[in-house]
């Protein structure tokens, strides 16, 4: 397995963090902090879409009340 570079992680109140990391062949990684070992993985194109559409607001309805 490559190499996992882990950035630093998003924690919301009382609940648990979300680590994302890439790796030197191109792969994404998402996991719970602490949970590194049990990631799902995909492309950093992947990723990528996946933080654009957060940021568009496409997932407002996931949060219960915003959007």
């Amino acid at each position: 397995m490559s190499h996992i570079s882990w950035e630093e992680p998003f924690c919301g109140d009382s609940s648990n963090c979300f680590r994302l990391g890439t790796d030197p062949a191109g792969n994404a990684y998402i996991a719970v902090s602490g949970s590194e070992d049990h990631h799902i993985t995909d492309t950093r194109d992947a990723l990528r879409a996946l933080i654009r559409d957060i940021k568009a607001g496409k997932a407002d309805h996931l949060l219960g009340g915003a959007g």
